[in-house]
């Protein structure tokens, strides 16, 4: 179900503009709301912070069929759920918990890390 929602989404969605963002360097920020309804940020957080509480396999069966299609979009995603929500979730103090984790798993705040 979740592969197919995804699949779906970057079908329907993505695909329709996703050469013209690329090009021209847009932020892909309707798809990022369309993935925040769909419940693909804060995937593997847990329940008890707001998140799906999903495993590693429905998580990266959904970034598979994002990345088919744009692979900018599977980024956010990816930095958003692995590196971001699961550190903080992972090696986060109790109070880091709190304060960052509800945000992020809805989305409502972006995760991004710089290198």
């Amino acid at each position: 179900m979740i592969r197919q929602a995804a699949r779906d989404f970057a079908q329907r969605e993505l695909l329709q503009d996703v050469i013209e963002r690329d090009t021209h360097g847009i932020y892909p920020s309707k798809h990022i709301e369309s993935l925040k309804q769909l419940g693909f940020f804060g995937m593997m957080v847990s329940p008890d912070y707001g998140g799906h509480g999903m495993d590693a396999l429905a998580y990266v069966m959904a970034l598979e069929e994002i990345s088919k299609i744009d692979s900018s979009v599977a980024v956010i995603m990816s930095v958003h759920n692995s590196l971001v929500c699961l550190g903080v979730e992972k090696y986060g103090s109790k109070q880091q918990k709190d304060h960052y984790l509800h945000d992020l798993a809805s989305g409502k705040k972006i995760g991004a890390f710089l290198l």
